[in-house]
């Protein structure tokens, strides 16, 4: 059985990030959707929990996906759950610098390691969680930049932190 990670911080999860992931799960038997505590970064939005859920919410659909979470090194955490892969989204050149870098790195931690990269689709391309984060920040629309079953709770946390940010 092939099986592959697809890490990432998913603060909040976006359909950019929705869409690699099911792309990945039709490449390989089984992927694991991998939360990564980042201690560099500050405080997220959502919780390492609640950001698990709202992946639980928004993967449904794919019956060979399984959502956790881990602090630590991926590479390691790879080799723990026997994946042969790592899946990663570009969106633009600027991603690909940044993202060689850690494929190298992980593939020197564990040579068993490849990583794969996928590039986001076209209308998908602009798409981060900042950019979601941003834009709900200042009232605007991000149904179409989020999985309609976590819509509404992203919006809600976004609100409830800009008035106690204030």
């Amino acid at each position: 059985m092939k099986t592959a990670i697809c890490p990432g911080s998913f603060d909040p999860v976006t359909i950019g990030h929705i869409d690699i992931i099911h792309r990945a799960a039709k490449l390989f038997d089984k992927v694991i959707v991998c939360v990564m505590i980042n201690r560099n970064k500050s405080n997220g939005y959502f919780t390492v929990e609640e950001r698990v859920e709202l992946l639980k919410r928004s993967l449904t659909d794919v019956e060979n996906v399984e959502i956790e979470m881990h602090c630590g090194l991926l590479a390691e955490y790879a080799k723990e759950k026997g994946a042969c892969a790592v899946v990663k989204g570009l969106r633009a050149v600027s991603d690909f610098e940044y993202e060689f870098q850690q494929a190298l790195t992980n593939k020197k931690l564990n040579p068993e390691l490849e990583t794969v990269f996928l590039t986001a689709n076209a209308e998908n391309m602009y798409l981060s969680s900042s950019v979601v984060k941003q834009v709900c920040e200042f009232g605007g629309d991000i149904s179409e930049f989020v999985p309609a079953e976590i819509c509404e709770d992203i919006i809600r946390r976004i609100k409830e932190r800009n008035r106690f940010s204030k």
